[in-house]
Formats: C-alpha cells, structure tokens, sequence
C-alpha cells in the first residue's frame, strides 16, 4: 500500500495538478510533500510547509495572502504572504481541515484563477504556486457538518494519496528503525543500535499509535541512553509504552459484536444510568404521593407501582440497615399485611358477632403462636447448624436471605 503511494506521488510530480494526502498524524504526509515538489519542474523554486491549525483564525489570511499597512491593528507596514513569497514554487498546506470557512473561500479563487487579494488591499495579484494539502480527518464528514466547502474538497482531491499507519506497514518498522538509529549515532557520536532478534519481534508486534514520529522518538531515546549497543527485549520493553485495552470496537476484533454495549461510550452509558435513576425517583414519589392521598398503602397501589421493586424482590440479598431502601419493598410488603389482616377482622366482626369473633380470634392466636414456635426452632437449628451463617441457612431452609433476616428480628433470636 505504501509502494502504491509512492507511486502516484512520482507519477503526479511533474504535473501541476494539485494533491491532497490523507493519513493518520505522524504517518509521513510531509514528506510526500517533499517527494512531490522535489521530482516536479519547481523543485528549483521555493517549498514552504504551513501548519493551517497552528495558525489563530484572525492572522491565517494576513500569513498566506500578505497584508498591506495600517490594515488592522499592529499592521505598522506591508508585509508579504506565503503565496507571493513562494511564487513559481510549492506550497504545502497541512491540516488544511482546520482552516476557517471565509480563508477556504480565498484558497479556492487562488487554485481556480491564480489570484488573491491582500488584507486591507483592493488590488488583485496574480501568483503561480503548486498545492499540496494534508489532512488527518475526513473531509467528507467535515463538508455534511459545514465545516469545509465542498466545491474546495473536490478542488483540492484532484489527486488523492493516502499514507497508511505504521501498523499496517510491519516490513517499513525494523528498515526505519534501523535509519534513524544511524542517523541518530552519526549525530551524538556513538555506536549503530542494534536489535537482537527476539527485540526485533517484538518491535514489529507493536502498533506505533504515533506513527513514525513515535519510532523517531523511541530510536532517539534508545541511541541516547542505553550504554549497550545490542538491545534486546527486556530492554526494549522499558522503553515502549503499555498498550491501551480501550481500542475502538473495530479494532479490538470480531468478538465486539457480541457486546451489547459496544456501541456506546462510557459517557453515553453513565447518561442512561442516571435517566434511569431519575426516572424511578420520579416514580417513587408519585407512589408515595398516592399513598397519602389514599390514607395508606392498599393492594392497588402496590400492583400498580410493582415495576419500581421487580430488581430488589428477585435479589435474595437484605441490607442489614433496617432503615436501607433497599428493604423498602418488605416494608411496604408488612404494611399491606397488617392493613388487610385489619380490613378482614372488621368485616368478620360485623357479619358474626364480637363472641364468636372473639374465640375465633383466640384460635387463630394459639394456633399461630404454635406456628411461630416450630418455625423459630427450625430457624435456630439452621443457624446453629451453618454457624449463624444467615446465607447457607436461608438455603437450607429453602427461603431467602431476607426473608430469614426479617424473622429473626421477627423472633428476636440471638
């Protein structure tokens, strides 16, 4: 792919078309300017490289097209832009994607007819400059949004090269390795480092998210300040960064897809979670509301809001915090209880009499107070037998966790 690239620079070079490269930042864009400009009929004329995005919004038009005196504020003389300066050579524009809107606009007029006016002037110049632009976003993308005109991506993508990633160029990481570490020794003196083999797998594995500008800086390090010459790759390792595990879906592999969340970033998963958190919220107190207007909690409430308890009543964790809302659906389980048990007794009163009422009620007494005995030993003995474990006697006793705390506070068992 990168031979392919190259191929299209030597065979653009001696036209006057102009070149957009595209690439990931520190994947050599330059200098395939440089290529271009030196194997064209300006190679004799002056080559000026511009970063668009390092220049501020108010100065970039007075820096490429030249202003005249007096024009703005700080204009104390005329002074002359890039595109007259380098007149009859080339220009290379990097980061042309950040260039503002009304600055595209004077660009396009110079590819389309040579000529631009100066800041402040209202004489039209004429100048004769190759193009070179470079970007390392998407153009196309930029044009949908209205950040970049359309008529000058297409101006400008006459002849488009794109300069693959270091990762994706495995043979061009070991022969560049080894080019800057000798240019590196003929510049402080020292020794060519070499890789041992196993150093140089390991080199070749990793991906360099940098580019060619991080291998410079790892070739310059390591010539530098390893007294060893021969490096392997214990000693490499100290000087490569770890490796990030937040890789974009697309990258990390094809096993992504089976992650229901692989779509969404952490903001965008954090922004979910607290909608549905102020959702229940809301929800909650509209069934605290409804409560007190109906002077108390009845089944119908309950049955309406169940969706707000479905998570807590399927854990079979109790928090134990009495207080905890987390035990809010046993508490509202018990007030149901006790309300309905209330309800039911009045209503027996009035249909059978206060006597009859009365030794039913004694029945019922004794026989649940007999009821609560057999189940308070029960629970003790699964206690006792798992070692006041609440969580393996609960099991035992095929109930859960916090039902088996509510009646031990129920019982009062020690």
């Amino acid at each position: 792919m990168l031979n392919h690239a190259i191929q299209v620079a030597m065979q653009a070079s001696p036209t006057e078309m102009t070149v957009l490269v595209t690439g990931e930042s520190g994947s050599g864009k330059e200098s395939f300017s440089k290529i271009i400009h030196a194997l064209s009929r300006r190679k004799h004329g002056k080559f000026i490289a511009i970063n668009c995005g390092a220049i501020p919004e108010g100065t970039i038009d007075s820096e490429l097209f030249g202003h005249e005196k007096g024009s703005f504020t700080g204009a104390h003389e005329a002074r002359k832009g890039y595109f007259e300066v380098t007149d009859g050579g080339s220009i290379f524009l990097d980061e042309i994607g950040e260039m503002p809107l009304g600055t595209q606009a004077r660009l396009l007029r110079v590819l389309e007819n040579g000529e631009f006016i100066k800041v402040g002037a209202s004489k039209v110049l004429k100048t004769d400059v190759r193009v070179i632009a470079a970007t390392n976003v998407n153009l196309l993308k930029a044009v949908e949004k209205g950040k970049f005109r359309e008529d000058l991506y297409y101006r400008l993508n006459t002849v488009p090269i794109f300069v693959p990633p270091l990762r994706r160029r495995e043979d061009d990481i070991a022969l560049l390795f080894r080019k800057f570490t000798t240019d590196f020794s003929e510049r402080y003196m020292v020794k060519p480092i070499t890789l041992s083999e196993d150093a140089r797998k390991l080199l070749l594995k990793f991906p360099f998210p940098g580019n060619i500008r991080q291998l410079k800086n790892l070739a310059e390090q390591i010539s530098l300040l390893e007294q060893e010459r021969e490096v392997d790759a214990e000693t490499l390792i100290k000087y490569l960064p770890e490796e990030k595990s937040s890789l974009p879906a697309s990258i990390q592999g094809k096993n992504d897809k089976q992650d229901p969340f692989s779509d969404f970033s952490e903001r965008e998963i954090l922004y979910k979670v607290l909608f549905d958190m102020k959702k229940d919220m809301t929800d909650l107190k509209k069934l605290i509301l409804e409560s007190y207007h109906s002077g108390g909690l009845d089944q119908n409430i309950m049955k309406k809001h169940e969706n707000l308890f479905e998570d807590m009543e399927s854990s079979s964790h109790y928090d134990d915090n009495p207080n905890s809302s987390k035990n809010l659906p046993l508490v509202l389980e018990n007030l149901s209880a006790k309300k309905e048990l209330k309800e039911e007794k009045e209503s027996t009163r009035k249909n059978y009499g206060e006597d009859i009422i009365e030794d039913i009620i004694h029945e019922e007494d004794d026989h649940s107070l007999s009821l609560e005995k057999k189940e308070k030993e029960l629970i003790t003995k699964a206690l006792k037998k798992h070692h006041n474990k609440r969580k393996y006697a609960a099991m035992d006793l095929g109930i859960s966790e916090r039902t088996l705390y509510r009646k031990i506070k129920q019982y009062d068992i020690q």
